[in-house]
């Protein structure tokens, strides 16, 4: 009994040690590329780099396991997948990464609280969410957006003091020491940027879910975005910088940060999203998003030895607070939804037993027959 029993609390306990290694391995991710970017790496370059890694690696599994189901892919489908890969893989990760080089890695984490909600804001445009703003759950909504909103503008036009570096010998030499670098201008804009960029790619993911319902092979949707937005990036990049000498990699943090990203980040760690969300659901994961503000604030400042401002840290706060209003509101939504469902169909059940007195014996027989099926489909 007892090794079942320990078996037990060992499942019970993956997700979460999963969902924590998820935000160690985001935390990895904004220290290595803002080490990378104040080395001069151009981010449009990196980009390129990474989606590249990524489509080496997928294209060769897609190309054996669903070699089958190429050619059901039509035209129509595989422009709105070249659209689909312009807008989340080359427009957004090129903004993210930009607005990187611009602000802190602290600044990143913390607005990356905010994604859920811009998913939130984006599916309520599309209608395709509701907000009652009669219910309590409608109103914590509604302030979980504007504490959002009030975050980024407390990150980007304040900085308050500053908080001195833990380690002054940190391990990523870099040429400045990255604090509202080059006037607050740039930190306003790179902060903004950040935001844009979420939205960007909050859309992406909004789009990419309706394109799913149309063609539900992941594996192809994923390989043939990947595909498409390396050729993108690739003329972004031969745009954005012709100097051949600035493409060359060598072993050092800009290697890592290619290595990193295009393999730990775009495979284990998207992996291992999808099962942490297939065991607990969005929400779960989302709730843990803060740990990830929280370890990196430490480890950007040990490791890079970046100055952290009091106005990036209460932003942080204020972005999370609007964050948990609005899981908050749309869990306890989700417990109440399916009680909501099964009402109407039991009050129509009672209506029929009500009324089938008043049918001849043949007809309310014909009837219950044809009725009853009806009321099966409603409750799937």
């Amino acid at each position: 009994m007892f090794p079942h029993k320990n078996m037990y609390e060992m499942d019970s306990k993956k997700p979460y040690i999963v969902a924590i290694i998820i935000q160690v391995i985001y935390t990895g991710m904004f220290v290595i590329l803002k080490a990378a970017f104040n080395q001069g790496f151009n981010t449009f370059i990196f980009t390129f780099y990474c989606q590249a890694a990524a489509t080496a690696l997928l294209l060769p599994i897609a190309v054996f396991r669903e070699r089958k189901n190429m050619c059901s892919m039509s035209f129509g489908l595989l422009l709105k997948l070249f659209l689909c890969a312009l807008i989340g893989n080359t427009c957004a990760i090129n903004l993210l990464n930009l607005a990187l080089r611009f602000t802190s890695a602290t600044v990143q984490s913390a607005i990356s609280n905010s994604k859920p909600v811009t998913i939130f804001c984006l599916a309520l445009m599309l209608r395709m969410e509701v907000v009652n703003l009669k219910s309590a759950y409608g109103i914590a909504k509604v302030t979980g957006v504007a504490l959002c909103l009030g975050g980024v503008f407390l990150i980007a036009f304040f900085a308050g003091p500053s908080l001195s570096p833990v380690n002054h010998h940190h391990a990523f030499q870099s040429g400045h020491t990255p604090s509202v670098p080059a006037g607050h201008a740039i930190w306003i804009k790179g902060t903004f940027l950040k935001l844009l960029g979420d939205m960007i790619w909050s859309l992406w993911i909004t789009l990419q879910a309706a394109l799913l319902k149309e063609y539900p092979n992941k594996m192809l949707v994923t390989v043939t975005q990947s595909v498409f937005s390396t050729a993108q990036l690739f003329v972004v990049a031969a745009v954005a910088e012709r100097d051949i000498s600035r493409w060359k990699l060598g072993l050092d943090i800009r290697l890592l940060a290619v290595l990193y990203t295009g393999f730990v980040v775009a495979g284990v760690c998207n992996y291992l999203q999808v099962w942490c969300m297939e065991m607990k659901g969005p929400v779960f994961l989302a709730m843990w998003f803060p740990l990830c503000f929280v370890l990196t604030i430490f480890c950007s400042s040990f490791f890079l030895g970046e100055i952290v401002h009091l106005g990036s840290i209460l932003g942080g706060i204020v972005l999370i607070g609007g964050l948990y209003s609005v899981l908050w509101a749309k869990s306890k939504e989700t417990m109440i939804e399916p009680c909501s469902e099964v009402n109407p169909i039991e009050s129509a059940q009672d209506e029929k037993g009500q009324k089938k007195p008043d049918v001849h014996q043949e007809d309310g027989r014909g009837k219950h027959e044809e009725e009853t099926p009806a009321y099966t489909v409603e409750q799937v």
